[in-house]
């Protein structure tokens, strides 16, 4: 039911199914989600909409949980957002600036982990999706639930597109919980790890069909775990990581690089004055000079670019 311009209600239901289908496209994803729960048959309409599965969900795990419903083209993006502060209960905000409309409800909870699971569930099943598009995780703020997070994940998604895991407190240990992570949840295509390791023996299971790869604080992985991680070998021979197209390492030098992991592989130090245009990281196009590339059986380069904090490589 909606209301017509005289405050009566309107019948939606009796619409026919095309008409149902027009309205629900002026709807923003959170009034979608309100509409699915006035009645068994309002839910049973709203999952029939097959262009819902098209819609962006995003999963935040921070101190505030939280999840993003983006509409098609991104140009509505709405977010439920569960938090122990009362004073904060029932905050609503939205932006329609630069021609999107950006809205958000802020709702009070004394478990905001567990509210946050129930809502998941209810809009992975409204949405008709299996696979999360975004995944946002701060290791260290629930550390006592980590462990049952992941197992909510590993039960109710199937996986993830695009993974970022993060910790803000260093000196609280999550390397078990990070290994836990990795084992269990299926990254598709990018990982963005930012995750202070301090152990040698750091054994988490990087995901072999990634196409970005950005490690900070990568001080952790020795070139031995590198030449693991990257398998510039069976990259060359097309043994793994096919879909590779950018790896991001901070404070590591090329040329250390190069001796420690390249040298046993052929490859060619490119002359400074060829200049290419490529893909250095986080999807940008930059204009470099040089460098090192190394090439696979299909006549795919990979060019390892010297960046000021560290290097990327870049699959071309």
């Amino acid at each position: 039911m909606i209301r017509n311009r005289k405050n009566n209600k309107f019948p939606i239901l009796r619409l026919p199914f095309l008409g149902i289908q027009e309205i629900f496209k002026t709807m923003d994803p959170i009034e979608i989600i309100n509409f699915s729960m006035t009645s068994k048959r309002a839910k049973a309409v709203t999952k029939n909409m097959s262009f819902c599965s098209k819609y962006t969900i995003c999963l935040y795990i921070n101190k505030t949980m939280g999840i993003s419903i983006e509409g098609i083209n991104n140009l509505v993006a709405c977010t439920y957002l569960m938090t122990s502060d009362k004073q904060m209960d029932g905050k609503t905000e939205k932006d329609e600036s630069y021609g999107n409309i950006l809205r958000s409800v802020v709702k009070y909870t004394n478990d905001p982990v567990e509210e946050w699971k129930q809502l998941c569930i209810y809009v992975l099943e409204i949405f008709n999706r299996q696979t999360i598009d975004i995944l946002t995780t701060t290791m260290d703020v629930f550390v006592d639930q980590n462990v049952p997070v992941i197992d909510f994940l590993k039960t109710s998604v199937k996986s993830v597109n695009s993974c970022s895991l993060s910790q803000k407190d260093k000196a609280i240990n999550v390397e078990k919980h990070t290994t836990y992570f990795l084992d269990n949840i299926q990254i598709n295509s990018e990982l963005y790890f930012d995750i202070y390791i301090n152990n040698d023996d750091f054994n988490g299971q990087i995901p072999n069909n990634l196409k970005e790869f950005y490690i900070f604080n990568s001080h952790w992985i020795g070139f031995e775990r590198l030449v693991d991680i990257d398998c510039k070998n069976k990259w060359v021979t097309m043994e793994v990581q096919l879909n590779l197209e950018c790896l991001q390492l901070d404070n590591r030098e090329l040329v250390r690089f190069r001796n420690h992991v390249l040298h046993d592989i052929p490859h060619e130090v490119v002359d400074g004055g060829v200049k290419r245009t490529l893909i250095s990281s986080y999807g940008s196009p930059r204009e470099i000079s040089g460098e090192v590339d190394i090439r696979r059986i299909d006549e795919k380069t990979a060019t390892f670019i010297e960046q000021s904090y560290g290097f990327s490589m870049s699959v071309h």
